[in-house]
């Protein structure tokens, strides 16, 4: 659930950025990554074998640095 929140909120930071371009392709990466987190996630509490478990959580940990870097150039381009 805390998961499905995250992408919740990313969705209305996307939402909320201006419609410029710069703030549409940060719309866009953030909302790609930042949902990615909670759908890898769910995946990784479905999978079939700790290996299988071990790849999602990596790549929810990747999506979430990833989701970091945008909000912070966000952040820093005002």
């Amino acid at each position: 659930a805390r998961t499905m929140d995250f992408a919740v909120r990313v969705l209305r930071l996307a939402d909320a950025l201006p419609q410029t371009v710069s703030g549409q392709t940060l719309a866009r990466q953030v909302a790609r990554s930042g949902t990615s987190v909670a759908a890898n996630y769910r995946a990784a509490l479905r999978g079939k074998s700790r290996a299988v478990f071990a790849n999602k959580v990596t790549i929810v940990l990747e999506e979430a640095d990833e989701t970091d870097f945008w909000i912070e150039l966000g952040e820093r381009a005002g």
